[in-house]
């Protein structure tokens, strides 16, 4: 069966690259032969329709006739073929997925109506029905509510796997979606379902059709959180492999970036996905430094039964009356650490929240894209139980958590209510206790970036936490070919838009939280002509940088370094001469022109400098070890012993620190200690060659040490010490 499954893999593999090349006649080839070797009439029925057409064009041209359509007919049949193929891999997607063919064939053997109109019908219905609630007599409004809400969303989970699974749409049909997801007869909750809907299918398989609808929507929808859910969709489901396909959807694009508020969104977008992809890190973060802090200052203990209320240290009070005052500030110190957190788009409730995803309302897919609506039947059991309570009313009202974690902490909360301390658990109960201070503005929570950041925060705990996400594609798999998902600012569809002034930020920010492949992918997409200063200092061009800007701080100190590097001591100098004249205050440079000196072997200029620096900063570690080593090499053996003395006292020596004490000891014929400094830096650095000495061989010939000393010497540190075994 596997052998069998590969062989398919390998076939329909040909006809894809066929295609994303545009090769219409070899896609269709491919095509054939597949079917050849799994037969599928109704496909072959139309591929035979394809194949005639594209054999008319062919034999007309070949026989020299000129035909001004022919690029659009070519396109036309390209893509007829590619929707096939699509359909094709769709099904053996279904086939190969348990979960997502069991929702397949579900949603499609129950008899009911799929058809577009009953669609529409059965969702604008539902809002005047919760319209007509109003006039209900108040003892039967609820129960009438409950079912009316309960049978709604059967039907909306329904629709939604029959969305996720569904083939290639028509023009016709993703016109028809997109009008729906606009129109206001229809409940905003539905239509943000749906979108997220398309945006799973889309992932799973292009589709142009709904790619168009979801670009659709974010331009003419007036709901903003059904139009923030499409751009996320639009972006994340971007196919650079279908370019030559459907050219249309880089047209689409390159439209949509001509505003400056789009080109804003995108930044943002961006931004708040290489957070999204941070959150095991800062959980980490959270976990180990911030909430040890948070139980320490407070008055709480942490147990195996959980938080326990501590009784007030009246001694501490009499004996340190600042004690008190001084744990409040840490406290705050500690929880304003991890606001700043949030309020810079970090994730704090992932870590929180991911334990809390078992419920059985999780079980339905659709539940974890669904926006949060207290009338949801599958929480009714929890939200009966906490009727009355003002804390829960102001927490679901609010805009602390994301529409996962609302429905997980409604689910959860009589659990954690049983665990907090007596104190804290009757203010809740009371509503006395409140987190809004923890969360945004009612302003802010309604901005895009808000919206944004919310509904990216369902979609990440969708694709980490669902028990089936291993069947779908995720856009958050940052080992995969396909980052452009996700960092889809190297995209080559937005290569030469209004967003390149954007990418400078964006590939400094991968950079910084260490996607560094990634963001060399963003700056290779910018344009030759933003290939300046910034462009060649990124890529350490520092040479072609010097040639632009030969007084920039960041040149001229890259330059120097680089002519530092390739051995070119007194080049260096020259360059942090420049740099001391431009900016004197900045005592680096100074080190660092001491140091080239001392490469250069001008020992007496590097010591002067040398002096002057430890003189006017005698904390200055970096100095004093430049200061022994110029000293070393210079053969004023006792006063750079002196100085290796007290650095290896009063700090944790590097590897370096032990290396140059050894040539220290060893040039004053102290062999045995060199020795023992030798070991500890080839342990330190983890040195595995035994030619300890290499770079260092004429260094140490000038001095008077021979080939003979240093073999004896290479054996005496190898011969004790064993490098661990990788």
């Amino acid at each position: 069966m596997k052998s069998e499954m590969a062989t398919y893999d390998k076939s329909l593999e040909r006809v894809t690259k066929a295609i994303v090349s545009g090769n219409c006649g070899r896609a269709i080839h491919e095509m054939e032969v597949y079917l050849t070797a799994w037969p599928e009439p109704q496909t072959q029925d139309k591929l035979s329709c394809l194949r005639s057409d594209y054999d008319r064009m062919s034999d007309y041209w070949r026989s020299g006739g000129k035909d001004a359509e022919r690029e659009v007919v070519y396109q036309q049949l390209l893509q007829q073929v590619y929707v096939l193929y699509a359909n094709v891999r769709h099904y053996h997607r279904m086939k190969a997925s348990p979960y997502q063919y069991s929702l397949y064939t579900r949603v499609r053997q129950n008899r009911k109506d799929w058809s577009l109109t009953a669609i529409r019908q059965e969702m604008e219905g539902f809002v005047s029905d919760v319209a007509m609630l109003q006039l209900e007599p108040e003892h039967t409004r609820k129960e009438k509510s409950e079912s009316l809400y309960r049978q709604h969303q059967q039907q909306m989970s329904q629709l939604f796997e029959y969305v996720l699974t569904s083939r290639q749409w028509t023009d016709s049909v993703g016109q028809y979606v997109a009008d729906m997801m606009t129109a206001p007869t229809i409940d905003t909750n539905d239509q943000q379902l749906i979108v997220s809907a398309v945006t799973l299918s889309l992932l799973n398989q292009f589709d142009m059709a709904k790619f168009r609808m979801l670009v659709s929507v974010y331009r003419l929808s007036e709901d903003e959180a059904v139009r923030q859910r499409a751009l996320v969709g639009w972006v994340l489901s971007m196919d650079r492999d279908y370019t030559l396909v459907y050219p249309e959807q880089e047209a689409l694009v390159h439209e949509l970036v001509q505003s400056e508020d789009v080109c804003k969104e995108l930044t943002e977008l961006q931004m708040q996905l290489i957070y999204c992809l941070n959150v095991e890190k800062d959980t980490d973060t959270i976990k180990k430094e911030i909430l040890p802090d948070l139980i320490k200052g407070s008055n709480l203990k942490m147990t195996r039964l959980g938080l326990v209320e501590q009784q007030e240290d009246t001694l501490e009070d009499i004996l340190n009356t600042g004690a008190a005052e001084e744990r409040m500030e840490r406290l705050e110190t500690t929880y304003q650490r991890m606001m700043n957190m949030q309020k810079q788009g970090a994730d704090i409730y992932f870590g929180g929240f991911s334990g809390m995803k078992r419920f059985p309302f999780f079980y339905d897919i659709s539940n974890w894209l669904v926006p949060f609506f207290i009338q949801h039947p599958d929480i009714q059991q929890y939200v009966s139980r906490m009727d009355g309570n003002r804390f829960i009313q102001q927490l679901m009202s609010g805009n602390l958590f994301c529409n996962s974690d609302r429905y997980s902490f409604i689910m959860a909360f009589q659990s954690v209510l049983d665990q907090l301390p007596e104190s804290i658990r009757q203010m809740v109960q009371r509503g006395e206790a409140s987190m809004s201070e923890m969360g945004l503005s009612t302003d802010e929570a309604q901005t895009t970036v808000f919206l944004r950041r919310s509904y990216l925060m369902d979609l990440y705990r969708f694709f980490r936490l669902f028990p089936h996400r291993s069947e779908l594609t995720t856009p958050f798999d940052t080992n995969s070919s396909e980052t452009e998902h996700w960092a889809f600012f190297s995209s080559r569809q937005f290569k030469g838009t209004s967003l390149d002034k954007y990418k400078w930020d964006i590939a400094k920010m991968l950079r910084k939280h260490h996607y560094t492949e990634m963001a060399n992918r963003v700056v290779d997409s910018m344009p030759k002509e933003m290939q300046g200063v910034e462009y060649y200092l990124w890529k350490k061009e520092y040479m072609k940088a010097f040639e632009l800007a030969p007084q920039d701080e960041r040149v001229l100190a890259g330059v120097a370094r680089l002519s530092y590097e390739k051995g070119q001591y007194r080049e260096a100098v020259k360059y942090y001469d420049e740099l001391l004249r431009l900016y004197p205050e900045k005592d680096r440079y100074l080190l660092n022109k001491a140091i080239s000196l001392i490469g250069a072997e001008a020992y007496e200029e590097a010591l002067k400098l040398l002096y002057q620096l430890t003189y006017e900063q005698p904390d200055n570690v970096h100095a004093s070890k430049a200061l022994a080593w110029a000293l070393t090499c210079c053969g004023k053996m006792d006063q750079a012993e002196r100085y290796y003395v007290e650095i290896m006292a009063h700090e944790e020596p590097t590897a370096d620190n032990y290396h140059n004490y050894g040539c220290c000891l060893w040039l004053q014929g102290r062999i045995d200690d060199a020795v023992e400094a030798f070991r500890k830096y080839v342990e330190l650095a983890d040195i595995q060659d035994t030619s300890l000495f290499l770079f260092e061989a004429d260094w140490l010939r000038k001095r008077g040490i021979t080939d003979v000393d240093i073999n004896m010497m290479e054996a005496l540190v190898q011969t004790e010490y064993r490098p661990h075994e990788p």
